[in-house]
């Protein structure tokens, strides 16, 4: 049968962009549909300008601590529509050169929906329809908007915050996972009054518990007010802004108030039901093997498939993809060892199991802790304390969790990944010379165990 092209990919984000140039290397013809802008979620609206928030909501930190060091800072203020207008010049840079990579690739770029309608068939937004050896499922995931209870109409999600005209006074963000606490960190950094409002015990579900509490202590002493165990049943627009009641009776007025309640895959009208595809129950497209669905023609990478919701493992997946059904060589990818950050401020860098998860896998494990003043803090006489803790199992003496809570927890908690994927065990950390003065040395310079747990009998 002849097809129009090799490879079609639905989505230009990290994933759908890797795949659609790695296969076209390999000789394949490709087109990629993209409706919205080119790189995706995380170039567009995501981790690339979350990022810089970042650093912009932290200098706050430079100016109070420089007088420690001798410094005489004067009066600071902060522009925020000047601040989004160098942001969105930047995002549209990366878009460009997205764009022009794809073209360089001999890349297709169709600036339009795209849906399946049939078996190899795809159908784009002007009409015309077109076909493919593969079609490849790359469009990611989208914020909930569904809050739940009356006048969530009045809310944003995170995708809005990008864009707002002004710098809020009162923000109050509802969720307590990556997104809402690194935006709760970043506009208290900014200069707004923030609320944190999550119906979880502890934030940052799924990690490591002792992790969720420091971050919780150390959040709340920079500024955001976190409130646990509650939700809103009711938000009313006033003249004033937003007003919002909650379970436990408390009320709170915002000028903004974020969902950032989770994500869900984006397969809302893609037609996949028109070739059969039964989707998981959240909308996510079931993959196995070379991220095939069981239409062998018919793929899925990166979010859309609700495994590892990560630009890298998108990329690698994409990649994988690419090099293994267009470039003749099998290509693995593991989403085990997985390192993840937080972008908070004090960030939190994660790699392997926590405690919760040992104890649940009945493995044997000892801890190793500390948790000290950096040495920046010693002379600006302000900071959050650093938390780092290994987790080695018992049985064999193997790193299995690494988790820090701290200033470059992100860049340590990379190269600590790399060890924990060869295999590393604590005698490897311990043999390993410190460097001084830094705070990772204390990532090898911990000896004495600082608690134990073993499964009974």
């Amino acid at each position: 049968m002849s097809f129009d092209y090799d490879l079609f990919v639905i989505g230009a984000g990290s994933g759908g962009v890797r795949a659609a140039r790695i296969a076209a290397t390999h000789g394949a013809r490709v087109a990629v549909a993209e409706e919205y802008r080119v790189g995706g979620t995380c170039v567009i609206r995501g981790c690339v300008p979350k990022k810089l928030m970042v650093y912009a909501s932290r200098f706050a930190d430079d100016f109070a601590d420089a007088g420690g060091f001798g410094w005489t800072v004067g009066e600071t203020s902060f522009d925020w529509p000047r601040f989004v207008a160098a942001k969105d010049r930047e995002i549209a840079r990366l878009e460009g050169l997205y764009g022009a990579n794809l073209e360089r690739s001999k890349v297709e770029i169709l600036r339009t929906r795209a849906t399946v309608e049939g078996e190899h068939r795809v159908r784009l937004g002007d009409g015309r329809r077109v076909s493919a050896a593969h079609v490849l499922i790359a469009t990611g995931g989208r914020p909930v908007r569904e809050g739940g209870f009356p006048g969530a109409e009045h809310c944003i999600t995170s995708e809005e915050l990008f864009d707002l005209k002004r710098l809020p006074k009162r923000l109050t963000v509802v969720g307590g996972a990556y997104i809402a606490l690194e935006f709760a960190s970043i506009f208290a950094g900014l200069g707004s009054e923030v609320t944190v409002l999550y119906r979880g015990e502890e934030i940052l579900r799924g990690f490591d518990m002792e992790v969720r509490r420091h971050l919780h202590a150390e959040l709340e002493g920079r500024g955001p007010t976190i409130v646990t165990g509650d939700v809103f049943t009711a938000v009313e627009k006033t003249t004033g802004g937003l007003v919002g009641t909650t379970r436990g009776g408390r009320r709170i007025e915002a000028d903004e108030i974020v969902l950032a309640i989770g994500r869900r895959p984006n397969t809302a009208g893609l037609g996949l039901e028109t070739v059969g595809l039964d989707l998981a129950a959240n909308g996510a497209v079931p993959v196995e093997g070379v991220f095939a669905t069981r239409l062998p023609w018919l793929h899925a990478v990166g979010d859309v498939t609700d495994r590892v919701a990560l630009t890298p493992v998108a990329i690698r997946e994409g990649h994988a993809f690419a090099d293994t059904v267009f470039g003749g060589r099998a290509v693995a990818v593991s989403h085990d060892l997985v390192p993840t950050a937080v972008f908070t401020t004090p960030e939190v860098g994660t790699v392997g199991l926590g405690e919760e998860d040992l104890q649940a896998q009945g493995i044997g494990y000892d801890v190793y802790r500390s948790t000290f003043r950096p040495m920046r803090a010693t002379l600006a006489g302000r900071g959050p304390r650093t938390l780092m803790k290994i987790l080695v199992e018992a049985a064999n003496d193997r790193v299995v969790g690494v988790h820090i809570v701290g200033a470059d927890a992100a860049e340590m908690i990379q190269l600590v990944a790399v060890a924990m994927r060869m295999g590393a065990t604590k005698a490897d950390f311990d043999a390993t010379m410190a460097l001084h003065p830094s705070a990772a040395e204390e990532l090898v310079t911990m000896r004495t165990p600082s608690g134990a747990w073993r499964p009974e009998g």
